[in-house]
């Protein structure tokens, strides 16, 4: 029940993302039932290819903590991790993981592998997945529909232009 409140106010955040034209993915680290981080996707606005949601969150929160390393923290994520962020994940020592829809093109926890089975990993990751997963989905859905309804749009007045 707890993680699904969480990924609540991680698809808050996403929402914003997709009003600033990002691709729709917001994330939140929590620690003792607490939000101590948050973020969304803003590469494009921030021209930062780093700039995903869980890479803003984790930065957000060893801010907050002051400390490079979140023990005992668990990232929610409405989109599945890609490996930079799977990554930072490690290197940030999060503890759980929480992710709503697949990303089957590049995610890397359950889509294109699974990067924190990997036994070069010096931390251990636990991971759930699904949670609120079909409201992620739409919201991706509804985004990508739209930017490409707008596209379509350009062509259009593009060719009554000329």
């Amino acid at each position: 029940m707890n993680d699904e409140i969480w990924m609540q106010q991680a698809l808050l955040l996403a929402e914003k993302a997709a009003l600033e034209s990002e691709i729709p993915v917001g994330a939140i680290v929590v620690l003792d039932g607490e939000i101590i981080g948050e973020g969304y996707n803003a590469p494009i606005s921030q021209c930062d290819p780093t700039a995903h949601a869980e890479i803003q969150a984790i930065r957000d929160a060893c801010r907050r903590m002051n400390n490079y390393r979140l023990p005992g923290a668990t990232l929610y994520v409405t989109l599945e991790p890609c490996s930079m962020c799977a990554g930072a994940i490690i290197h940030s020592r999060v503890s759980r993981v929480v992710y709503a829809a697949i990303e089957p093109k590049s995610g890397v926890v359950e889509s294109q592998g699974q990067f924190f089975d990997a036994p070069f990993l010096n931390h251990r990751v636990d991971v759930c997945s699904g949670i609120l997963a079909e409201a992620a989905s739409v919201q991706l859905t509804q985004f990508f529909q739209y930017r490409r309804e707008q596209k379509k749009k350009l062509k259009r007045q593009a060719k009554r232009n000329l």
